[in-house]
């Protein structure tokens, strides 16, 4: 059950952390799922279980390069008193005529071939003389064949039991099992499950594209000159990838002006190929914080609850938020602070949460422990706001690195963790116990 503040609690409402994230995932839907073939379905979760039409393997086969043999015939065998077998043949993989195996009889056989009529189990080629008659081989020997198929005599220097060397039909799975559940994720080795039973497209929910855009008129690019009063704009490249590291298709838009006309267009041309959107920069009340200028108006009067709501968060950092729907599809939008560890912890704790969901999962969050504190002093926070500092966690324990600041993108780039520090604690002592959320 949702815990959020109604979207008409007002713009002096201090939100809780927990509030704003319950309208978010109360307000996000999953999308539409569609058919994909296999290599456009990586990253995607399935909507419905996969059965398999084939068994795997489909017919008993060789896992071994040798010969296969009946085992009367090699029974007791050894290197003073070799079976001498006729070879009448070859079966390689993919070989659909099969020669039968009888009495005294070997078939050469390659790993993967489809073991012959008659054959009870394989010998491996190192266990014999590979047809040459010069004691057991290190490896398998190719040699002609005539037209008939005859190729001579194998000597077998070692027994082999039944089924020695076979890999047996639906060994792997059988028809009929199921393969993956609604709800999986496809990575590489799902793809490969599917591609092996045959399946060329499966019914998934998409991943969902996430346009990202930054806003300030004092951001260049990365690679340009910076002037007097410029920075360079990380945050639409960090947040990007943290889209992607979601499982997003992300988009990043460069960034863009403090002006409110240029900005609404902006967003406006996006929305063709965005199932989300995410601002960072311009949601406070200063004089140039545009997207609260560009977007505070936008809404459907006739739909209750779109446009987008700007509203106070009580953590630190990330405490001017934005959030609401745009556009005629009512494409959900996320204004995350400019400032560059805001925006990022901003985004974990909500655009990710959101992202997830579009893509049909279950579990959206990111996992958390009770690890120990460790560090040279104690850890103070303002009352009433839940903080997230950044750590380095390991073995059970997590470390503080870097300051409070908000723009303290160096200590981010070595933090692997977020220190929660709850509403009501004002100061943590090294050696308690704290909850900690894992990034990556």
């Amino acid at each position: 059950m949702s815990t959020a503040a109604p979207r008409t609690a007002g713009p002096d409402h201090l939100w809780s952390v927990d509030e704003h994230l319950d309208d978010i995932l109360a307000t996000v839907r999953p999308l539409e799922p569609i058919e994909l073939q296999l290599l456009d379905a990586q990253g995607c979760v399935l909507v419905e279980d996969v059965t398999v039409p084939v068994s795997l393997p489909p017919f008993d086969n060789s896992s071994m390069d040798g010969y296969a043999v009946r085992v009367a015939d090699v029974a007791g065998v050894s290197e003073q008193y070799p079976a001498a077998l006729e070879v009448v043949g070859d079966v390689a993989a993919g070989q659909a005529d099969l020669l039968q195996v009888g009495p005294g009889q070997a078939v050469r056989i390659m790993t993967g071939a489809p073991l012959p009529p008659g054959a009870e189990t394989v010998v491996p080629v190192e266990w014999t003389d590979g047809g040459l008659g010069e004691g057991p081989v290190t490896g398998m020997r190719a040699r002609s064949l005539s037209p008939e198929g005859a190729a001579g005599q194998v000597l077998v220097y070692r027994p082999a039991g039944a089924r020695a060397h076979v890999r047996a039909k639906g060994s792997d799975v059988r028809a009929g099992d199921r393969a993956l559940e609604a709800g999986t994720v496809l990575g590489p080795p799902q793809i490969s499950l599917l591609a092996a039973i045959g399946r060329g497209s499966v019914r998934v929910r998409p991943r969902p594209r996430v346009v990202v855009l930054s806003t300030g008129s004092e951001l260049v690019q990365p690679d340009e000159e910076l002037r007097a009063g410029q920075i360079y704009d990380s945050n639409s490249f960090s947040l990007t990838a943290c889209a992607r590291d979601a499982g997003a298709i992300a988009y990043r838009v460069g960034a863009v002006a403090d002006d409110a006309d240029t900005l609404r267009d902006t967003i406006e041309d996006q929305l063709v190929r965005a199932d989300l959107v995410v601002t960072t920069g311009g949601v406070s009340v200063g004089a140039y914080d545009v997207v609260r200028e560009a977007l505070s108006s936008v809404g459907d009067e006739d739909e209750p609850g779109s446009g987008i709501d700007f509203r106070k968060l009580a953590m630190q950092p990330g405490k001017p938020q934005g959030f609401g729907s745009i556009g005629p599809d009512h494409t959900p939008l996320l204004a995350l602070p400019g400032n560059p560890v805001s925006s990022y912890v901003s985004f974990e704790l909500f655009a990710r949460p959101a992202i997830r969901t579009l893509m049909g999962l279950t579990d959206v969050h990111r996992p958390r422990k009770r690890v120990t504190l460790t560090a040279g002093g104690a850890l103070t926070s303002p009352k009433g706001r839940r903080q997230f500092l950044r750590g380095r966690y390991a073995d059970g324990e997590v470390t503080p690195v870097g300051g409070a600041g908000s723009h303290l993108v160096a200590a981010l780039a070595q933090a692997n963790a977020l220190i929660v520090v709850p509403e009501d604690v004002e100061s943590v002592a090294p050696g308690t116990d704290v909850e900690v959320i894992l990034l990556g």
